[in-house]
């Protein structure tokens, strides 16, 4: 396997919707990575990292309502989100493309690889993370909760500094796109169709509190292809706990490809 050159210094980003934090000039595959509630691309500046002497380049999606897209309305619906991202998304498919999402996101890129395939077009691995399958019935009402309730809830979770926890004025610009992501995860409703036949990995940890182990390995009822879990040690953020073995898991999937 040879190492693609990386840039040395970001390449200017081609629209409001993804964000290359370390171009490849070949990469081998293009990893399309979909951020948790209220998060933003730039959660996944280490995996973007971590995978680019590997020769795969880290897409990451910027949801709009935040960070430079503050101004923006932010997206009603999974629907909504997934059809005016897809534009974008397809001027990056002309060379293989994985998808990875992590807890609204792993709903967002299983629905954009639904679209994908319905197009056409069908991404050499899909990996899916600290999300429930969609055929387990679920009623997400984060955003029914006051701003008290709603951080008790996040803190919890572990997902988020505890510094930030404490800074009102960073809270007042968070807390809208963490309420706004849940709302549209509470309004989500899956719509049975056929299985994907795409590669799917799902990635769990095994003290996650929204996410018991069984209910993360009945994404097998709508993958039609190879499939697999891999089940890390940690919470519902184990990502952020365990980077290398998600790295490695992400690794071993795209070896064909890489």
């Amino acid at each position: 396997m040879t190492t693609p050159t990386a840039t040395r210094a970001p390449a200017p980003v081609s629209d409001a919707w993804l964000r290359r934090f370390r171009p490849l000039q070949a990469a081998a595959v293009r990893l399309v990575c979909f951020p948790h509630a209220g998060g933003s691309a730039s959660s996944y500046l280490t995996l973007a990292s971590s995978l680019a002497p590997l020769g795969v380049e880290v897409l990451a999606v910027q949801y709009p309502g935040r960070q430079e897209r503050r101004a923006e309305p932010f997206a009603r619906s999974v629907e909504e989100l997934v059809e005016a991202l897809l534009p974008e998304l397809r001027q990056w498919t002309g060379r293989p493309f994985a998808l990875f999402g992590h807890s609204l996101g792993a709903t967002l890129a299983f629905e954009t690889a639904r679209r994908l395939a319905g197009l056409g077009e069908r991404p050499v691995h899909l990996f899916l993370s600290g999300r429930r399958a969609p055929t387990v019935p679920r009623r997400d009402t984060g955003h029914l909760l006051d701003d008290h309730a709603l951080i008790s809830m996040i803190a919890r979770l572990q997902g988020t500094e505890p510094a930030v926890l404490r800074d009102e004025e960073l809270l007042r610009m968070v807390l809208p796109a963490l309420r706004s992501d849940y709302e549209l995860a509470g309004a989500y409703r899956y719509r049975p169709g056929e299985a994907l036949r795409t590669p799917v990995t799902v990635l769990t940890g095994d003290r996650d509190p929204n996410v018991p182990v069984r209910d993360a390995c009945r994404w097998s009822e709508v993958a039609a292809g190879p499939f697999g879990v891999c089940v890390l040690p940690g919470g519902h953020f184990f990502l952020n706990e365990r980077p290398d073995e998600v790295r490695a898991v992400i690794e071993g999937a795209l070896a064909d490809a890489l």
